[in-house]
């Protein structure tokens, strides 16, 4: 189906206002479809034509003022509607599919207790698959919607309810105007739990199978909702602009969240049915955090086109992890955010599909759902640390607070926002913007230093270079800290300036300095740049890391040395030195976790197979020695666990494990341990089918089937691994989850050569696989069944001449790319190794 174009929505804008919705929705009938019915009153230039989104199973009719139009001429997922009126009523009724893809109306029948459940996910343009619209971000108007359901349901939706007039008849006050990729409904036997806080009506929904889960952990997450409310409410002017905030745990969901106003969904994966570190209950803070952020940036007021999808997703990500750092227990936010979410704008930056923050022109909505990436999260809201570092707080927020009253309800651009921050700063932003936001890459922060004949600094320099594909460099407000080698801790903050000193700024303060411990350019992580240490300083940080006390510090040293290993500058080996010298007296988990994650991705992809096994009997010794160090019962015990159990190549222990011998005191080996076990032990060749349906018969639950699939893709079994890439390439009956955790079983580093004629499978199956998927779940597809242990210069040039057709899907070949690129570097690293050992 055709992707709606930048051009056409302007046009599109430029002939029509939409006044309102009114949708009425039957979802009764049984079967796979469901009834919609929308009146839509909109004024237009007399005698223009347009066209209105609807993708129906069926179009049932449609009447357009006084005359009744031919359902015959819709042309894919566009109805031409031609001889506009100054005021025009359009209703559209239709017979509407639902989707196991998240997309759409999904529907999800709990294999737990057979209950359905369905949910609205209307973003990007998945609207169309619920009700006809016109689905572009700066046509909003408000949505009255009304459902007939079963009796025993429950429905919610962005409004609040108005009318119950009879069982299973739900009507819903009329929005505030509306995004139409913002609306949303779910409807089912939903368990929800309900409060209020400041005048504002809270209410929580989860799967009934989910309930003793939720209610358990109920506490924390209304305390978190509160807690950002209140924050919120001290940052801006403008209070919480809709009446009621409710969150929905979803099944089978694609994304995180979604920030519909009103009616928020998060996948269900956020209630925990089983032992989960801090690191996870963080995560789960500041995605409450990131979508109520979304409440004014995205909802209140929506960008005008998907080229300015930072003004969402990057002010959603600064603001969520901030809050939950400032108004939370999770007041280590920030240090999450430099190891996890910055690594991934760092990777998205560095990769040939590279992009600006803020791109110049986005050409069409498909375009848009790519830039979902790491660069319009953890880039983005790194820029704007760096610019509330420059501005000021104060300035920063008056800004915010101006822009936000300028464009209520309504739309806006960057330029917009650059206007309402450079009025309340009293600079002009332009020059930062082009270089902060309209330049895409990466630059590098690299510490030089020499010593004198006394063991002084004689010179101290941090250097800027940039990329010679994107050569610019850029304004940066860094801290320079010194980890003296006695403990002591200094900072000196400096701005470097391109303009002026041409990519190397002195720092003056720490000449005549005793030369020793480390320097860490960029210390506090206010800028947005890849960081390298001055030789002594590297070769200081095996000794030095384990005794740092600040955990941003660590995780910056940390993520310099997982970076410079990507990059090849060191080779893997020494980063798994480095793990067994600092990795046991690591205490905060999110950095352990990270490491283990980061470092295992290189460990299998940049070793040969014999170098790679050494690394891994490293890494477990490692997580054995932080499991011993580790408090019982706690966070950082079960991802030392977790850690040893992917590490590990000894089956006797997994099987005790599972079995309930030898398990270290504290450590609950409870559904999800259970499951992880046993997946290590199939890859490994220690367990089978029959442990699989075993432990599928005792967890009966939807995770429980995701893990089965996982499970039953990474058998040893060329029979095993038939079937499971039939359902990659082929299964649509599947929900994207099974096909999902399908795909992340199928590739194993153990299993190389029972694999390798999938290889060339995998680029002669994927254009029709991309094709045969909705473009969200073909991305995730394309990405998690790439054969990405394939480390040869042959599986290089299979996906170089997949890049020479022209009839790929635009999502294929971009992941492709980035993939390919991906070997790139690993070849890269191995001939490193190579030579070193050599």
């Amino acid at each position: 189906m055709p992707s709606l174009t930048r051009a056409e929505a302007t046009a599109r804008r430029a002939l029509i206002t939409v006044g309102s919705y009114e949708v009425d929705l039957d979802l009764t009938g049984g079967g796979d479809h469901f009834r919609s019915t929308a009146t839509i009153r909109f004024r237009a230039t007399p005698g223009a034509a347009t066209f209105v989104e609807v993708k129906p199973a069926a179009l049932r009719g449609v009447r357009l003022n006084d005359r009744d139009l031919d359902p015959g001429a819709l042309a894919e997922n566009r109805l031409p509607l031609t001889g506009l009126a100054a005021e025009n009523t359009l209703t559209v009724s239709a017979e509407m599919a639902y989707s196991n893809t998240g997309e759409g109306m999904h529907r999800f029948v709990d294999p737990a207790d057979g209950g359905t459940y369905l949910y609205a996910m209307s973003f990007l343009d998945d609207v169309q698959r619920i009700f006809a619209a016109f689905d572009q971000p700066d046509l909003k108007a408000p949505v009255t919607l009304s459902v007939t359901a079963p009796p025993q349901w429950t429905v919610a939706a962005n409004g609040q309810l108005a009318a119950n007039p009879w069982p299973g008849r739900w009507e819903f006050a009329p929005t505030p105007p509306l995004a139409t990729y913002l609306v949303s409904l779910i409807a089912g036997p939903w368990h929800v739990r309900r409060d209020a806080h400041d005048g504002i009506p809270l209410a929580v929904y989860c799967r009934r199978s989910l309930a003793t889960h939720l209610d358990a952990d109920l506490d924390e997450v209304l305390t978190v909702t509160k807690q950002c409310l209140d924050r919120f409410h001290q940052l801006f002017a403008e209070r919480y602009p809709f009446a009621k905030y409710d969150q929905a745990f979803v099944p089978e969901f694609n994304a995180g969240a979604m920030e519909n106003p009103g009616l928020v969904t998060l996948r269900d994966d956020y209630i925990f049915r089983s032992a989960v570190t801090d690191t996870q209950r963080e995560l789960r803070a500041t995605t409450i955090a990131h979508e109520m952020a979304h409440m004014w940036f995205g909802d209140l007021v929506t960008m005008r086109w998907w080229d300015d999808l930072w003004l969402n997703e990057s002010f959603a990500e600064y603001l969520g992890t901030r809050v939950t750092a400032e108004a939370t227990r999770f007041h280590r936010a920030w240090t999450t955010f430099a190891i996890r979410r910055k690594a991934w704008g760092y990777t998205a930056d560095q990769r040939p599909s590279t992009h600006p923050v803020a791109p110049q022109q986005v050409a069409d909505a498909a375009e848009g759902l790519l830039n979902f990436d790491g660069i319009s999260y953890a880039k983005g809201a790194s820029v704007l640390r760096q610019l509330v570092a420059g501005l000021g707080d104060e300035a920063f927020l008056a800004g915010l607070n101006a822009h936000f009253a300028a464009h209520l309800f309504g739309n806006a651009t960057l330029a917009d926002l650059l206007a309402a921050l450079g009025a309340a700063s009293g600079r002009d932003l332009s020059g930062w913007a082009e270089r902060w936001l309209r330049r895409a890459q990466v630059n590098t922060l690299r510490m030089e230093a020499a010593v004198d004949a006394d063991g002084r600094w004689s010179s101290v320099a941090v250097t800027q270079t940039a990329p010679a594909s994107h050569p610019v460099l850029r304004p940066h407000h860094i801290g320079v800290g010194w980890y003296a080698a006695d403990g002591a801790v200094s900072r000196v903050e400096l701005d470097l300036d391109p303009d002026t000193d041409r990519g190397r700024t002195e720092v003056s303060a720490l000449i005549g300095q005793p030369a020793t411990g480390l320097l860490l350019p960029n210390d506090g992580d206010l800028t947005f740049a890849k960081i390298r240490l001055d030789p002594a300083s590297a070769d200081a940080v095996p000794i030095m890391l384990p005794g740092l006390a600040d955990p941003l510090a660590r995780a910056l040293l940390w993520g310099e040395a997982l970076d410079a290993a990507r990059d090849g500058e060191r080779p893997v080996p020494a980063l798994v030195s480095l793990i067994v010298a600092a990795l046991p007296a690591e205490t905060e988990v999110i950095i352990a976790e990270e490491v283990l994650g980061l470092s295992r991705g290189l460990i299998d992809r940049y070793l040969d197979p014999l170098a790679r096994d050494a690394a891994l009997l490293r890494v477990a010794g490692a997580c054995a020695g932080l499991l011993a160090r580790a408090p019982a019962g706690g966070s950082t015990q079960l991802a030392a666990a977790r850690g040893l159990i992917a590490a590990t190549t000894d089956t006797g222990l997994l099987t005790g494990w599972l079995a309930g011998a030898g398990v270290p005191e504290g450590l609950a080996v409870d559904a999800e341990l259970r499951w992880a076990l046993l997946l290590r032990l199939v890859v490994l060749g220690g367990a089978g089918e029959a442990e699989i349906a075993a432990e599928a018969a005792a967890d009966r639950s939807a995770v429980g089937a995701e893990w089965a699939a996982r499970c039953r893709a990474a058998l040893p079994d060329a029979d095993a691994k038939r079937v499971a890439w039939g359902i990659i390439t082929r299964a649509t009956e599947l929900s994207n989850r099974l096909v999902e955790a399908t795909a992340e079983g199928f590739w194993q580093p153990e299993q190389a050569e029972l694999t390798a004629g999938y290889v060339e499978r995998y680029f002669a199956d994927m254009p029709a696989t991309a094709r045969l998927r909705t473009p969200w779940v073909a991305d995730r597809i394309t990405t998690l069944a790439f054969p990405r242990y394939a480390v040869a210069q042959s599986t290089r040039e299979l996906a170089g001449a997949l890049l020479a057709r022209d009839d790929l899907t635009p999502g294929l070949r971009r992941w492709v790319t980035d993939l390919d690129d991906d070997l790139r570097r690993a070849l890269v690293a191995r001939t490193a190794v190579a030579a070193v050992s050599a």
